[in-house]
């Protein structure tokens, strides 16, 4: 496995693969969850992750958020944005800062 994974649909990740990253099609949110936990064991260090399938695998997502790693990053998927990278970033700025700066 490699240090960077994507997981998403095709049309989304498929790019990933030309950069080195291991790609994973996948789109439900449970089997997404297994996944990144499969991934994690693996020693993977970063996955990004399209936003529909990061909302939809939230719960496992949450399990890794006070883990160095694997740091799971949203990222749009070929739609567009739903907020929810954002909604990330903002939390994680919050939590280090103490106050949310990127009002």
């Amino acid at each position: 496995m490699a240090d960077i994974a994507m997981i998403g649909d095709k049309d989304s990740v498929l790019l990933g693969r030309a950069a080195g990253l291991d790609v994973y099609f996948e789109t439900d949110g449970h089997a997404a969850g297994k996944l990144i936990d499969k991934l994690a064991a693996g020693n993977t260090k970063v996955i990004f992750i399209t936003e529909p399938v990061f909302e939809a695998a939230a719960q496992t997502v949450s399990k890794y958020r006070s883990s160095a790693f694997p740091a799971i990053i949203p990222i749009p998927d070929s739609r567009g944005t739903t907020g929810a990278a954002m909604r990330s970033v903002r939390e994680n700025v919050e939590k280090a800062i103490g106050a949310d700066i990127l009002l």
